[in-house]
């Protein structure tokens, strides 16, 4: 299978630790930072991704605003940059876990910044890069199984 994320949930990822909107949304993320551990492929996606779908039922969720549309511009345009890919044209790929260093090097050189801009987590994703991303779920320790 592979997991649908929209590009600022790529930078997202980088910082989760089991915090989030709500225990639905928490427990899919969880199970999404799981499947990437395993070596599931990413398809780069515009808008709602795998991540949103336990907020999207609610009728104020943010996933379609434009703020949230700016930051995924922003996220695909430096992600491009630091991986060198172009997210718009790849759409398919996998994160191995040096890319995953890579981007959290990235991410403690306020490359992302831009893309981080006006999100609520902001401070809280900047203080776990300060503590290098320990007790973060995804494991930039390994490279994925093969087989």
């Amino acid at each position: 299978m592979t997991i649908l994320i929209r590009p600022h949930h790529f930078l997202c990822m980088l910082t989760f630790m089991g915090k989030g909107y709500s225990a639905a949304f928490v427990k899919n993320y969880a199970k999404i930072v799981e499947r990437l551990n395993s070596g599931e492929d990413i398809k780069i996606v515009d808008g709602p991704d795998d991540i949103c779908k336990p907020m999207l039922h609610e009728p104020d969720h943010h996933c379609h605003n434009g703020s949230v549309k700016a930051r995924d511009i922003a996220a695909a345009d430096k992600i491009s940059e630091v991986l060198q890919v172009d997210l718009a044209s790849v759409r398919q790929l996998s994160l191995p876990r040096s890319q995953v260093n890579t981007l959290r090097r990235a991410y403690e050189d306020g490359v992302f910044r831009i893309a981080c801009n006006g999100c609520q987590w902001q401070e809280m994703c900047a203080s776990i890069a300060v503590r290098d991303y320990r007790g973060c779920h995804l494991d930039p320790g390994q490279e994925p199984n093969s087989g």
